[in-house]
């Protein structure tokens, strides 16, 4: 067995401080099951990233969490509190957000009407948080009068993570952040999660750049066929004989 590959023992080590925790997840798609018995835990300010080959249930563990998929066994805790079978909505009340690989976006609102979407469960549109959003993604104060569907897919991406940033989230999840952007884009749009997570939000991404997310993040997941089958810090994944011969191109 490899180094990082799941032992027994090590099932339950990272979850004492956990923010988000996942345990024995069985979940799919009406009668379709995708998930088995999949544990998973994000720490207070930790960078998560979970890889694997695709079709292995990578954004269906995202969609779990979140409230949108079928639920079929186990739990989902988070913050201290069991949201297993909650609707999204109710979700975000407890201070997580995510975004979506596509369709992320109200094409036909401007930049700034989908920032104060993110902040729809509000009685008032926090200024101060749309200060932050502007500063951190500059170009999105330039365009704020523009119709989202009008930006380029960089920008729309840094739109949809401005957006999820409203509520100041204890944990964003992103799937696919870098998923059609072009190659000179790709390292900006991680340097631009990277500042999210410096900056105190925990974060939790499904990315099929394996060896860049690896290399940034804290600790990864690897799952294959819906199951858990590796994890590790990620240096410890990157290093791995197996995990880079199966997954990440030798």
């Amino acid at each position: 067995m490899s180094e990082s590959q799941r032992t027994d023992a090590d099932a339950g080590d990272d979850s004492a401080d956990g923010l988000m925790e996942v345990r024995n997840l069985d979940a799919g798609y009406g009668d379709l099951q995708i998930l088995t018995d999949v544990d998973m835990t994000v720490a207070d300010g930790e960078y998560v990233t979970i890889v694997g080959p695709n079709g292995a249930g990578k954004s269906t563990v995202m969609k779990s969490v979140f409230g949108l998929t079928t639920h079929m066994g186990g739990t989902v805790t988070f913050d201290g509190a069991d949201i297993t079978g909650l609707n999204p909505e109710d979700i975000i009340h407890k201070g997580m957000s995510y975004v979506p690989q596509t369709d992320n976006v109200f094409g036909s609102l401007t930049v700034e009407e989908n920032l104060e979407m993110g902040a729809y469960i509000l009685d008032s549109v926090p200024q101060d948080q749309l200060r932050a959003i502007y500063d951190r993604f500059p170009i999105l104060e330039e365009r704020k009068t523009q119709k989202a569907g009008t930006l380029s897919g960089g920008q729309q991406q840094m739109l949809a993570m401005g957006r999820a940033l409203m509520l100041d989230p204890k944990l964003l999840m992103l799937d696919e952040p870098s998923a059609g952007l072009a190659p000179d884009l790709v390292d900006e749009m991680f340097d631009r999660i990277d500042d999210i997570n410096d900056a105190g939000t925990a974060v939790l991404m499904v990315e099929q750049n394996a060896k860049e997310a690896l290399r940034r993040c804290d600790r990864g997941y690897v799952l294959v066929q819906g199951q858990n089958r590796f994890d590790g810090s990620g240096d410890t994944l990157l290093n791995d004989e197996e995990v880079r011969q199966e997954f990440l191109g030798g």
